[in-house]
């Protein structure tokens, strides 16, 4: 479990690509490069993912510090290098999914 100090969770909000509206989620996330890194285990169906690909501006909010940023699919065939240093990280978490990219601005 993390603590303030390191936590495990971050809130994501994304613009609604149908409604318009803010949706925010809590989700397990790793840190690499200065990035962080989330997985959706139900890969483009989770309606995060699907905001996410009609726009990628993100709110990212973590220890109550809240940024902007943008976010993005990590695509396996073209970057499989970042996906396997990702999936190191993610390896205490034993699920396989769509790896998402949120670059702080």
């Amino acid at each position: 479990m993390g603590s303030q100090s390191n936590p495990q969770f971050l809130y994501l909000t994304t613009k609604g690509w149908k409604t318009g509206q803010q949706h925010r989620i809590e989700i397990w996330f790793v840190e690499y490069d200065n990035k962080y890194f989330i997985m959706s285990e139900t890969m483009e169906n989770a309606h995060w993912v699907q905001n996410i690909i009609n726009d990628p501006h993100v709110l990212i909010e973590i220890k109550h510090n809240r940024v902007e940023g943008t976010a993005r699919i990590i695509d396996k065939a073209k970057e499989p290098q970042l996906e396997d240093e990702v999936q190191k990280l993610m390896s205490t978490k034993p699920v396989a999914g769509l790896i998402v990219e949120l670059k702080p601005k």
